[in-house]
């Protein structure tokens, strides 16, 4: 059997094409990138995702067509926490404001004084790049849009509306949003109404390995797949990428190090640690939760130095890795997009420490990969003081090719 993977992330939407033994058969990358137009805002049109999707398919026909004609599953991941907001006619009515995105800052911690006891049924404190705050800022600042809202959607569930024609999302994703009843898998009525927001404008919900509608006819002439191939619900890419490292049992743990960077252990209950700024989510599996540190900041912040030295990430890295003997004088605080855990600062920022004359290209690229090392131990720190143990640590991720990289965050964990 071929399947086709799509994930829709931050930085790129990437596609693979995998057969019988999980044999990856081909792999297809379209680039992008967010909007920043104002302080603390991160936005990306939708029609950029989708535009990319299309691009990666049409280079998996090029270089992999009678694979690609014959996928019967389509499976989905995607970034977490953004919001999609659809009008009556299912077009997006601005664009998606990401997981990184922090200006609801002022919403969250209305969230917080007002509906603290809400914490532990959806699994966190609510933090401003979530799902509700960026709701209630819209309420408070774009009151127009937010009357013409008919649903709100996830990064990936509007890939899926594109192929389907259906509004879905499934449990891992939905637990970002801060509206998800964690222990139950459903949505929680008492939070939506904290958002001010009518059940009916949120999808329906199903487990991540269910499969939801079929490919339609007019996404299979658009996109050249195809028509009736089953499209899976998928998940949140924190959750996916668990259960593509076998983290599904209790005490699996493991590092994803993309755009931003998390420390994730699969749990068989719902246990919530608010107050520690862990995050207590639904799996992708059903009966399966994990406990999660986030942190807005990892593999983004190099690249951010790679744009600042006009270099590309490999490059760099290969730089800093060259005659490296541990930790130098430079030091970094990787806050440049604000912080969660352990801090849960949006207007946290990064500064670069111990810099003189003598410093480098190299001890700066280093100093930022070690500065995103060590906030893994921040999160190792807080899941620990919230009872979470484990012993082995998986890592995924863009920051995963870099052998240095993998030794600074053993080194800084432990």
């Amino acid at each position: 059997m071929l399947t086709l993977g799509i994930d829709c992330g931050t930085s790129a939407l990437k596609a693979m094409l995998v057969g019988d033994g999980e044999r990856v058969v081909a792999t297809a990358t379209s680039s992008y990138g967010p909007d920043h137009p104002h302080p603390l805002w991160s936005e990306q049109d939708p029609a950029v995702w989708r535009a990319a999707m299309a691009a990666a398919i049409s280079e998996l026909k090029r270089n992999a067509p009678r694979e690609l004609a014959a996928v019967e599953v389509i499976g989905f991941s995607g970034q977490m926490h953004s919001a999609v907001l659809l009008g009556a006619d299912d077009a997006p009515l601005r664009p998606a404001m990401l997981h990184n995105d922090a200006r609801a800052f002022a919403e969250a911690s209305e969230l917080w004084r007002d509906h603290r006891d809400l914490a532990r049924v959806v699994g966190v404190k609510p933090m401003a790049g979530f799902t509700a705050p960026k709701l209630l800022w819209l309420r408070r600042h774009e009151p127009e849009v937010f009357a013409r809202i008919g649903c709100v959607l996830l990064p990936k569930d509007y890939l899926r509306l594109c192929l389907t024609g259906e509004k879905r999302t499934d449990m891992s994703d939905a637990a970002g949003t801060w509206w998800l009843d964690q222990a139950a898998r459903r949505w929680s009525a008492e939070a939506l109404a904290a958002s001010a927001l009518e059940p009916s404008r949120v999808p329906r919900l199903a487990e991540g390995c269910e499969a939801g509608a079929p490919l339609s006819r007019k996404a299979a002439e658009e996109f050249g797949l195809p028509a009736g191939a089953v499209v899976a619900m998928g998940g949140g890419d924190a959750a996916v990428g668990a259960v593509g490292l076998g983290a599904i049992r209790p005490g699996d743990a493991f590092i994803s190090l993309g755009t931003a960077t998390q420390l994730i252990v699969a749990a068989d209950r719902y246990d919530a640690a608010p107050e520690r700024l862990v995050h207590s989510f639904a799996h992708a599996l059903p009966g399966r939760w994990y406990r999660m540190a986030a942190m807005l900041n990892g593999a983004g912040a190099l690249a951010f130095a790679g744009r600042l030295f006009g270099r590309e990430v490999a490059a760099l890295e290969a730089e800093a890795a060259r005659d490296y003997r541990g930790p130098g004088e430079t030091l970094f605080l990787p806050y440049l997009s604000g912080e969660r855990t352990p801090h849960d600062d949006p207007h946290a920022r990064g500064v670069f420490f111990g810099l003189s004359e003598a410093s480098s290209r190299a001890d700066l690229a280093r100093a930022v990969m070690e500065g995103v090392a060590l906030t893994l131990a921040d999160a190792r720190d807080c899941l620990e003081a919230a009872g979470v143990s484990f012993d082995r640590v998986g890592l995924i991720g863009g920051g995963a090719r870099s052998g240095l990289w993998t030794k600074m965050i053993a080194a800084a964990t432990g």
